[in-house]
């Protein structure tokens, strides 16, 4: 059975998103850049097979005819992933911080055969995690928005006796450092329309 893919995402709420970019380019640009982040996403991921789009806060920004739109359970991040990758198994969970990830990584994530496989950012975290099994003790005592976060899940995930293997690597975009390499990547390889690059 083919994955479902599960887009995780806020409502581009200006001060609730990206706030660790907003400190560089203002809350106002940074919810234009999560919302244009979660378009391309959204724009790329249905070629693959049926995409659900798991929000904090249900909203008509992100209408898509064919993607449905599905409200994150209570709890931390791990409670949300766990709860939604459980509901929806096999799938692949994945958020909207690495908007140039390859066609190619995001297939091998799809093909992956471990009960749990994640995809490493450069800053210790993944922009994805596929799971064909799941246990209630596969996030426990991760260390959400550190450099320990993909370590700590892989390791929560075997002591919970899953296998875990690793997927292609690809960076995220969290930080205001992180725009210039974004907008390198662009340069060279296309550009995401209206990216706000620039502080205000």
């Amino acid at each position: 059975m083919r994955p479902v893919i599960l887009l995780f995402a806020k409502a581009p709420v200006p001060g609730r998103v990206k706030t660790r970019l907003a400190a560089g380019i203002g809350p106002e640009k940074a919810a234009d850049l999560h919302r244009l982040f979660v378009h391309t996403m959204l724009d790329r991921l249905p070629k693959f097979g049926e995409v659900e789009l798991h929000l904090d806060i249900l909203t008509d920004d992100f209408l898509r005819q064919n993607v449905s739109q599905v409200p994150q359970s209570a709890g931390n991040l791990g409670d949300r992933m766990l709860h939604a990758l459980t509901t929806r198994l096999p799938a692949l969970l994945l958020g909207s911080d690495s908007p140039t990830v390859p066609d190619a990584h995001i297939a091998v994530m799809l093909e992956t055969t471990a009960d749990v496989t994640l995809a490493p950012t450069d800053d210790g975290g993944y922009w994805a995690i596929a799971a064909r099994r799941t246990h209630p003790a596969m996030f426990a005592g991760v260390r959400w928005s550190t450099a320990e976060a993909l370590a700590d899940t892989a390791a929560a995930c075997r002591a919970a006796g899953l296998t875990v293997a690793l997927g292609p690597s690809w960076f995220d975009v969290d930080e205001p450092a992180d725009l210039g390499r974004i907008a390198e990547f662009l340069e060279q390889n296309g550009h995401l329309e209206h990216l706000p690059l620039h502080g205000t």
